[in-house]
């Protein structure tokens, strides 16, 4: 099986192998994407490591050959020196990927309830999508929506951003202002304008000094900015669509799908930017490691309800898979306090006392791997500078013209390199 995604999950769980298209070549490596990206890094440390290790020892021939080039009894050994520069296969380095960078603006204050549905009804017809539902979204919360395709997680999100419904109150908090990224943001942009004139059409007075940076930090430099919306790439189009979002402050996003059509590297660049945004976030995304990254609440839309789990989107899977239903801290602790007094039946005391002897169990087994796995990268570190030292004498001037102490030092440098990846295989079995 062949595939491309841009699911990290899904890659991890999926494929033994990634081949790397960059740069005009295809690079593989044999491993999970996650464990890839470490070794791709790596690989390049060492590669630039390399190319400096090589420009010194060209340097320094390129200098012998200038000051000896005239002196007769430095003919053969000038010679020599031009003959080894030009069979050197020079090191090139890979240029550095595009990344979009960008922040969200600080948010404005807004009340401790930034949005609250009561009884809220959402029709279509006689399809109800959401019957009488309740939710009370807080300041600061990350909320991400979860639910199967044609749930209700696009309506219950329109409806936030003020979209009419049939019955209910939809209460909006003390000063909070509210953007709204559509599912189909990027299609219901002018194709007929360009880059810079969509983001100029939005732009407040004092944001438009800034429009040709906003374009820059999401990847529209030189003439790409005059580039037609109706040419640009569906990546493209969901760049420039969060680029307006930057023109104004705000203390609420709400964003339908915002990872549709961004490549990894750039939906690792927007959950970094969403992490540190200090408002509210509500969302809705298919991308389970961009949800889990994220969430500090998942709300599920099913059958016209929602039901709320307070947690990450790991949480959520494990209640659902043990079917605990979910509650809200608040009734979770009423729970706790009104049951404290009764006397549990000697099986369900029982219970608890085994789960609280797994928990300690498997506490203990994760501090001792955490143990095992700081001394690994400990004896890794101690390795690779064991290993850097090395190279650093046998790239020195004369060190070969022992061949004894030349012979010790290449088997030194193959058992470093053979213990080297033995500690890479048992961190990543750690790991």
């Amino acid at each position: 099986m062949i595939l491309v995604s841009h699911d990290r999950f899904f890659m991890d769980r999926v494929c033994s192998r990634v081949s790397e298209v960059w740069n005009h070549a295809i690079t593989d490596y044999h491993c999970s994407y996650s464990r890839y990206l470490f070794q791709r890094e790596e690989r390049v440390t060492a590669l630039r490591e390399a190319k400096r290790r090589q420009d010194e020892e060209i340097e320094k021939s390129e200098d012998f050959i200038r000051r000896f080039r005239y002196q007769a009894n430095k003919a053969s050994l000038v010679q020599s020196r031009i003959k080894q520069l030009e069979k050197v296969e020079r090191i090139v380095l890979p240029p550095e990927r595009k990344r979009i960078r960008f922040h969200f603006p600080p948010a404005p204050k807004s009340g401790k309830t930034v949005m609250e549905l009561r009884g809220l009804t959402k029709s279509y017809g006689d399809l109800a999508v959401l019957d009488r539902v309740d939710l009370v979204v807080e300041k600061g919360e990350r909320v991400a929506l979860v639910g199967h395709n044609g749930a209700g997680k696009s309506t219950l999100m329109s409806v936030l951003a003020g979209a009419p419904f049939q019955g209910g109150e939809r209460i909006e908090g003390h000063n909070v202002i509210a953007d709204y990224f559509a599912q189909d943001q990027a299609s219901v942009m002018d194709a007929t304008r360009t880059a810079y004139e969509e983001l100029y059409a939005d732009a407040p007075y004092d944001m438009v000094p800034k429009l040709r940076d906003i374009l820059g930090a999401f990847l529209f430099s030189g003439d790409d900015i005059h580039k037609k919306i109706g040419v640009l790439s569906g990546g493209e189009r969901n760049r420039l669509a969060l680029a307006k979002m930057l023109l104004r402050p705000s203390n609420l996003l709400l964003m339908d799908e915002p990872t549709n059509h961004l490549d990894l590297f750039s939906k690792e660049v927007l959950l970094d930017a969403l992490r540190s945004f200090d408002g509210t976030v509500v969302f809705v995304s298919h991308d389970r490691y961009f949800v889990n990254g994220l969430a500090t609440r998942v709300v599920e839309v099913e059958r016209g309800a929602l039901v709320s789990y307070y947690g990450d989107y790991e949480y959520y899977l494990e209640k659902k898979e043990r079917g605990t239903p979910a509650a809200s801290p608040d009734a979770a602790r009423s729970a706790a306090a009104e049951a404290l007094p009764l006397s549990l039946p000697e099986a369900a005391r029982e219970e608890r006392k085994k789960g609280r002897e797994e928990e300690k169990q498997l506490k203990r087994e994760e501090q001792g791997r955490q143990k095992q796995l700081a001394a690994v990268e400990a004896e890794i570190s101690r390795t690779e500078a064991e290993l850097a030292r090395l190279e650093v004498e046998m790239n020195a001037p004369g060190f070969f013209d022992d061949p004894q102490r030349g012979a010790e030092a290449g088997e030194l440098h193959a058992a470093l390199n053979s213990r080297l990846e033995e500690l890479y295989g048992e961190w990543e079995a750690l790991s």
